[in-house]
């Protein structure tokens, strides 16, 4: 990690004059949204603990007859905490003691909302493609011991945690999904969303261990409002995205683990482009480090095996419905972003752009259903000449 690159941000606040830096921060992040301030105690577990903690506000205009709608919403980025070669209880102990950590300091940071990133609770093994003893991660959604932690620190904390995990489902014959558990600030579950796409591009080719998700795009009610999860490769399909905003979501978070070889010139753009075209608000969250395995691996490419599949580079972000979006937190040190918003900006935005009006669902709708079947023919007009 020692020659990546720190973070955009960091070489632009280090070259350029501060009216400039000003401008360049405008035309790249739309306005400017002013930073919070982190308590004392963030700070102390952030520097004793060794991660980076950011906050932004994200404000709405006021209104006559609706109060404002303040959520404080938090992202964890963090890389792994032992050996891949470590003992499986040994790596997901001591990523449960990092996150808490981490989750304490976002506590202290009044966070009502708090992700984590893909897969948390271990390295990203898919990469392998090796059965043992990576599926020995897998855990049950409902009741593993990730999710006991989860409700205690929820319940303490008084904050809705995302928790994607690696799940294991007893119940249909021992399946292993990609699954986002939603856990509410009273320390039940509220349930479950599992990723819809999976990639099989270079070494991601996760079909190996789960298949494309089976609970569709749900929404899921909150005190702090109405959350979805849309988890890694769902973010490239923007149909995706749209159905989530459909279903009502006011927050979606995109809890991810991309390299920059593949991906980084899409990272910035993504989530961004949905938080526009769906009028909400979409929370990158991307996790950091280069995690090296002890056996080498291909991606069936014609290129050497190797035992790493590059460097994850964090720079999560949350992107607003009018186009802005906060820096984003660095691209090789554990972190976590905290960004206050007012979901009224959701509905203002609808107001301004009427893009719910004019999006033509039933349109859509008309030409994919048609698009599907086996005889379709594209309405394509030739020229005959």
């Amino acid at each position: 990690m020692a020659g990546e690159l720190l973070s955009v941000e960091h070489c632009l606040e280090n070259h350029l004059p501060e009216q400039e830096l000003k401008e360049v921060k405008r035309i790249l992040y739309g306005r400017e949204h002013v930073p919070i301030e982190i308590p004392e105690e963030a700070k102390r577990l952030a520097q004793q603990h060794n991660f980076e903690v950011k906050g932004y506000q994200i404000t709405a205009k006021k209104e006559e007859l609706a109060p404002p709608r303040v959520v404080r919403i938090g992202l964890v980025q963090n890389s792994i905490a032992a050996e891949t070669t470590a003992p499986v209880a040994v790596q997901r102990s001591a990523l449960h003691n990092k996150i808490s950590r981490i989750t304490e300091a976002a506590a202290s940071c009044g966070v009502n909302v708090l992700c984590y990133q893909e897969a948390w609770t271990m390295p990203f093994a898919f990469c392998t493609r090796e059965k043992q003893p990576w599926c020995e991660f897998a855990e049950e959604a409902d009741c593993g011991p990730t999710t006991q932690l989860c409700q205690e620190l929820a319940q303490k904390y008084n904050m809705v945690i995302v928790s994607p995990i690696l799940e294991r489902d007893s119940i249909h014959g021992d399946t292993l999904w990609n699954t986002a558990v939603v856990i509410s600030n009273n320390g039940h579950v509220l349930g479950k969303t599992r990723k819809n796409h999976i990639p099989r591009v270079g070494d991601f080719n996760e079909s190996t261990y789960y298949m494309e998700g089976d609970t569709g795009h749900v929404v899921f009610q909150t005190q702090f409002g109405r959350l979805a999860v849309n988890i890694c490769y769902g973010r490239h399909h923007p149909q995706n995205w749209m159905m989530y905003g459909v279903n009502g979501a006011e927050i979606v978070f995109n809890p991810s683990a991309t390299v920059g070889g593949l991906s980084e010139p899409l990272w910035a753009i993504e989530a961004r482009n949905a938080a526009i075209a769906n009028s909400y608000f979409a929370c990158a969250i991307n996790r950091v480090g280069t995690e090296v395995f002890p056996n080498e691996f291909t991606s069936a490419d014609g290129k050497p095996a190797h035992k790493d599949f590059g460097h994850f580079y964090g720079s999560s972000y949350v992107a607003a419905p009018d186009g802005s979006r906060t820096p984003g937190l660095s691209r090789n040190k554990d972190g976590l972003l905290v960004t206050e918003v007012d979901l009224n900006l959701c509905r203002q935005v609808k107001d301004h752009w009427g893009f719910r009006m004019t999006q033509r669902l039933d349109l859509y709708a008309s030409s994919l259903s048609a698009a599907i079947m086996p005889n379709y023919q594209p309405p394509i007009v030739r020229d005959s000449c």
